[in-house]
């Protein structure tokens, strides 16, 4: 028994979440069908996005040189490399999940792991398309305080996250170990 269930774990939620979705539909839980319908819809929306991340990270993969990205984002980029993560994670659209591939592969390219962190902080709070959301919704002195608050934090996290990692040979593994 230890050893079915052991093979088949990773089947075990999708059976769970398919039994109590039925459920909810023969009883009519309400919150039941929600969560099918929510999951559905951000199923879509990932089956869509994900092939042409995949794409364009690729294609950044062949085309951009690993030595322009240490040159300007490595370990030694300094300033300059900061600019550069919280710019591009400012002008790139989409949801959290997308940032990961374009993270993994800066990093793989040469990026530093202080930059890597930084330009995971940004994309979470500092994309353009949602601060003009924030600005319509709760004012441009809200999210300028915001902003600045949280860009320094992400810095300051990035350097943390660098120093903690430094000695103990960090490496990202590729999902296939």
């Amino acid at each position: 028994m230890k050893r079915y269930l052991k093979k088949y774990r990773s089947f075990i939620w999708i059976v769970l979440y398919l039994l109590l979705t039925a459920v909810s539909f023969l009883i009519g839980f309400e919150p039941g069908k929600d969560i099918f319908t929510g999951f559905g819809d951000s199923f879509i929306e990932m089956i869509l996005f994900i092939p042409f991340l995949f794409i364009i990270v690729g294609l950044f993969d062949v085309w951009v040189p690993k030595e322009k990205i240490q040159k300007h984002i490595g370990h030694e980029s300094g300033i300059k490399g900061i600019g550069i993560m919280v710019l591009l994670a400012m002008l790139q659209a989409g949801p959290l999940y997308g940032a990961f591939p374009v993270a993994y592969m800066l990093y793989k390219k040469g990026a530093g792991v202080r930059n890597t962190f930084i330009y995971l902080g940004a994309f979470t709070s500092m994309k353009l398309p949602m601060i003009g959301i924030e600005i319509g919704y709760l004012g441009i002195e809200f999210t300028i305080v915001r902003t600045l608050v949280s860009l320094p934090l992400f810095i300051g996290i990035g350097f943390l996250m660098e120093r903690i990692l430094k000695n103990r040979n960090f490496e990202v593994r590729d999902g296939s170990q």
